[in-house]
């Protein structure tokens, strides 16, 4: 299986990924395990943080049941940076051809952020049909999805950007919405206080709702 048919399963499977921004190194280890309790297995790490790249060599070695991508990959040092890191697959906030080739070249799994039909097709032509909607709630949310879903029958997406709790389950009812990506289930507050049983109730609560489906 290639490295990205992996990341379709994984993210079918899960349905949700958890987008994390790590300010503190040591509640790296203990956030991701809550994940993984509450069963969401594939999180995203932003490269947001000056400890993003230790947080993913630190979870990947501690937690191997865990798919853990690196995301706001902006070019191809970033790109090397997260994947020599330990990063399964890597996430954009929009597309270029260098960075599609790069990962392409390297074998690694890349699901690039769009927000146009030329940037559809742009991603396309260089052979990525899971790409991440963004920010979805701005462009249109469900509504911007089905649309789309036209002229792309075969392109399958994470929306990310605005989407909650509530809304959630609209997207996911959608053909081509494979998962979605959100800080929901990631209060700042309670990452501060290191209340990881909400987070895992939270975890729980958003894998149970889409595998009721």
């Amino acid at each position: 299986m290639s490295a990205s048919d992996q990341l379709k399963q994984r993210a079918s499977a899960c349905g949700v990924i958890p987008t994390l921004v790590i300010e503190d190194i040591n509640s790296a280890i203990p956030l991701a395990q809550a994940f993984l309790d509450g069963g969401l297995t594939v999180l995203e790490i932003t490269l947001r943080t000056p400890v993003a790249l230790q947080a993913i060599q630190q979870i990947r070695q501690a937690l191997p049941d865990l798919f853990v991508g690196a995301g706001t990959v902006l070019d191809e040092r970033a790109a090397q940076d997260a994947y020599d890191a330990g990063a399964q697959f890597l996430v954009s906030p929009g597309y270029t051809t260098a960075l599609g080739d790069y990962c392409r070249a390297k074998q690694i799994a890349l699901m690039p952020g769009v927000a146009t039909a030329s940037e559809i097709m742009a991603a396309l032509a260089d052979g990525y049909d899971f790409l991440k909607c963004f920010p979805a709630a701005a462009l249109g949310g469900t509504r911007w999805l089905d649309a789309i879903r036209g002229p792309f029958p075969d392109v399958r997406f994470c929306p990310t950007g605005g989407i909650s709790a509530a809304d959630a389950g609209s997207y996911l009812a959608l053909p081509n919405v494979l998962c979605v990506g959100g800080s929901w289930v990631t209060p700042a507050a309670a990452i501060r206080a290191q209340d990881w049983v909400h987070i895992t109730t939270l975890a729980r609560q958003a894998y149970e709702a889409r595998n009721s489906r």
